[in-house]
């Protein structure tokens, strides 16, 4: 990315960068806050390949799968990035289209992506069959050699999840309960919510604290308010360029009237030479 920045001027590479930091700092809580960091960018450097990126990927986190899908097509254009064909299957997937989802799981690049990526394809892939009513090749899709992999890959409890819901599904329940306890059991964070799932099926429940319980910390609000900061120095330095812009094209302009200006005088000039020239000298004159 610091390679494609050098490529503008200063001012606006500087700019771009503040607004793409902007939005991986929000893209874990406000994947919504974070799209609009990444769209102003865009609009800043529609041309470079990693700004196209950072949009498509907070798109697909903010749920808007459309625009998801062009500007992913556009980072593979660009870039020949095909690292994000799970997520394009996925966003195909959310738009009711498991067909074409589907199509991208079989894409002739699937084999040069990293493992982590084949096996979210596969996920996605399992998915659309579900989707599809083919809950039996959704189960077939997922029983590969990786569900019993030693392995601390963040792929693996999604793996697991994702067979053990599509076994839940068929109405394998007590297999589906083996693979959300194996599922939580690489789960150290709790991402997948496997661990939920398998006390529900132990018809255990899990209690929420209630919202007075929450305790709010004033550090959150600080940090709220800094961030609210650094976007009003963002948006000031934006309107900052823009009225440069606006200088730029007001020179522009007085310059081309003065183009014009002195294209006018070398006519008048050149009228006044072939009046001259046209002009009968006085030797020419005829003898009265």
């Amino acid at each position: 990315m610091k390679a494609e920045l050098r490529s503008l001027p200063r001012s606006l590479a500087d700019l771009v960068a503040q607004h793409l930091v902007a939005s991986g700092r929000f893209l874990d809580d406000d994947p919504e806050r974070a799209y609009q960091h990444a769209r102003t960018a865009r609009r800043l450097a529609a041309r470079l390949g990693g700004v196209r990126e950072a949009v498509a990927i907070t798109a697909y986190l903010a749920e808007h799968y459309d625009e998801a899908l062009t500007e992913f097509r556009a980072v593979r254009r660009m870039t020949g990035n095909h690292e994000v064909l799970a997520m394009m299957a996925d966003c195909e997937r959310a738009l009711g289209r498991p067909d074409k989802a589907l199509a991208l799981t079989k894409d002739k690049h699937v084999r040069e992506l990293s493992e982590g990526t084949q096996i979210e394809l596969l996920i996605v892939a399992a998915g659309a069959r579900r989707d599809m009513g083919q809950t039996a090749a959704a189960i077939q899709t997922l029983e590969v050699p990786e569900l019993t992999k030693r392995t601390r890959a963040e792929w693996l409890p999604r793996l697991r999840y994702a067979y053990a819901d599509a076994l839940e599904a068929a109405g394998r329940t007590e297999e589906a309960l083996i693979w959300f306890h194996r599922a939580a059991g690489v789960d150290a964070d709790g991402v997948t919510g496997a661990a939920e799932r398998a006390a529900r099926l132990e018809g255990l429940e899990f209690t929420d604290l209630d919202e007075d319980d929450t305790v709010v910390d004033d550090e959150y609000f600080e940090e709220e308010d800094a961030l609210a900061e650094e976007e009003d120095a963002l948006a000031e330095e934006e309107d900052a360029l823009a009225e440069e812009e606006d200088a730029l094209a007001e020179e522009e302009d007085a310059l081309a009237e003065e183009e014009d200006a002195l294209a006018e005088e070398e006519d008048a000039l050149a009228e006044e030479e072939d009046a001259l020239a046209d002009a009968p000298a006085e030797d020419d004159k005829p003898e009265e």
